[in-house]
């Protein structure tokens, strides 16, 4: 294992510019916030809610896809960054395919990836745009020849997401439970995007813990060469069960699954620096919408306990216990944020 190290002053210059115009921005702040963030520059060390880097394999981000660190300044000066304004700023979420049989969960499960995203990315609005089949993409599809189950094409996923993209979309973002592969000679990829044309399509179907066995629900039982066109091969394709593990897995993201469950959930203070100026939050109010996530569920499920509820208002409980460390941390980073 191999730990990213930065000396404190490459840290602060990739924190907080020297240009005027950047100064201020970091100015801005309050003395309570600057403090928290420089906690990020000696990450790991007492005092700092912040932790460095581990690397654990070749097969790492970092590692297989070597490139130099962007500071804030490269960031802020980078000509094709692109920036919500009044007119583009609302996060659309377009999901393909089924995400289970059981119905009213399911749909649940959506809207909790939904409400996540909007504290994500706290002041911009996430709206769900009505589920669409497989056939009705009109992609390309196939069956991997290693793991035996059915995939489908990243770039006619793009293509289609493309026509459907609203006016006023920052960016529109399709999921799915179904496997992905971006060319014939990949095997699979979690996701593809292109952040000029603000697009992307992502898989979760690699997210359960038994996707690589060989009794994994989702391999074909026979041999198929399905016709590409003849969409009935999804028809009541399985899709994992929503569990607390998955849920967590669906709001991160990395090169490979060992390393998504070793990353934290949120950001370091640079990269928290970049999305803040991006959007507009308060740092506070993006780890309250954040904390309030993940333990609302709780409030609600009391309150409905306590009252009448039709079963057309029944709610699912929303399966949080794999976040507890994060709901841990972002106290700890409240408490440090509030006080100071």
């Amino acid at each position: 294992m191999n730990v990213v190290q930065h000396s404190e002053e490459k840290l602060c210059r990739a924190l907080v510019s020297k240009l005027p115009a950047l100064a201020k921005l970091y100015g801005d702040y309050t003395e309570g916030e600057r403090r928290f963030l420089e906690g990020g520059l000696h990450p790991g060390k007492r005092g700092s809610l912040f932790q460095p880097i581990t690397l654990h394999s070749d097969s790492d981000w970092i590692v297989a896809h070597p490139e130099e660190p962007q500071d804030f300044e490269a960031f802020y000066r980078d000509p094709h960054r692109k920036t919500p304004d009044s007119s583009h700023n609302t996060i659309y979420i377009q999901t393909i395919g089924s995400f289970g049989d059981e119905g009213l969960q399911t749909d649940q499960y959506v809207e909790w990836l939904r409400d996540y995203c909007q504290a994500f990315f706290c002041g911009l609005s996430v709206k769900l745009l009505p589920a669409v089949s497989v056939s009705e993409t009109g992609c390309s599809f196939r069956v991997n020849s290693s793991s035996h189950n059915l995939q489908i094409l990243t770039g006619d996923l793009l293509r289609y997401l493309g026509k459907r993209k609203p006016k006023d979309a920052f960016c529109i973002v399709g999921i799915t439970m179904i496997d992905l592969y971006p060319k014939d000679s990949w095997n699979f990829v979690f996701g593809q995007a292109s952040l000029s044309d603000g697009m992307g399509v992502f898989s979760f179907a690699r997210y359960d813990d038994h996707f690589y066995s060989r009794n994994y629900a989702g391999r074909l039982k026979k041999k198929l060469q399905p016709r590409q066109g003849d969409f009935s091969v999804f028809q009541g394709y399985y899709t994992p069960p929503i569990t607390s593990t998955l849920l967590l897995r669906s709001c991160k993201g990395s090169n490979h699954l060992e390393e998504s469950d070793r990353r934290p959930l949120d950001l370091c203070a640079i990269c928290l620096h970049k999305l803040q100026v991006a959007v507009g939050f308060k740092i506070t109010d993006r780890y309250k919408a954040l904390l309030c996530w993940m333990e609302d569920d709780e409030s609600q499920l009391s309150e409905a306990e306590g009252a009448s509820v039709h079963h057309s208002a029944v709610r699912f409980h929303k399966p949080t216990e794999a976040f507890n460390e994060s709901r841990l941390w972002l106290r700890s980073c409240l408490d440090r944020l509030e006080i100071s």
